[in-house]
């Protein structure tokens, strides 16, 4: 961890094989940016070529944002830093961030691992080969 050094860039771990993150990584992707976002596939052999002190098995249970200068940020924090790198949306984490909003974060990032466990796969989605989506996956319009 590298506190109180500027972020210049962040990289996104994101499970692959579960719809909800997925659908996230594009909403992520189309969003105008005041910090780049790299979306890497959680475990991925890109995420542990990068990132080889990290515990790649946590990264696929819980949302992980490494930044540029080693900081690691998981779940409820993970979250409010992606919003923070959002032009439209960084006062919303600068909010979510505080005492009064950290349990709405909270509340957002249990209804979405309730969700995201309940229609995750285990390595593929029904009748598709490979992962529900990779580094080739095209933003939405």
């Amino acid at each position: 961890m590298a506190p109180g050094l500027p972020v210049r860039k962040l990289t996104v771990l994101y499970d692959a094989n579960c719809p909800l993150c997925v659908h996230i990584r594009h909403w992520l992707l189309a969003q105008r940016r005041l910090v780049p976002l790299d979306l890497v596939p959680a475990a991925s052999h890109e995420a542990r070529r990068r990132f080889p002190r990290l515990d790649h098995e946590s990264t696929l249970r819980e949302i992980t944002v490494v930044g540029d200068s080693g900081q690691v940020w998981t779940g409820t924090d993970a979250f409010i830093v992606c919003l923070w790198a959002l032009v439209e949306h960084r006062p919303r984490a600068n909010w979510l961030a505080t005492p009064a909003g950290r349990p709405f974060a909270r509340a957002a990032m249990y209804t979405a691992s309730a969700w995201r466990q309940a229609v995750r796969t285990e390595g593929h989605l029904e009748g598709v080969e490979g992962p529900a989506c990779d580094d080739q996956c095209s933003v939405p319009r």
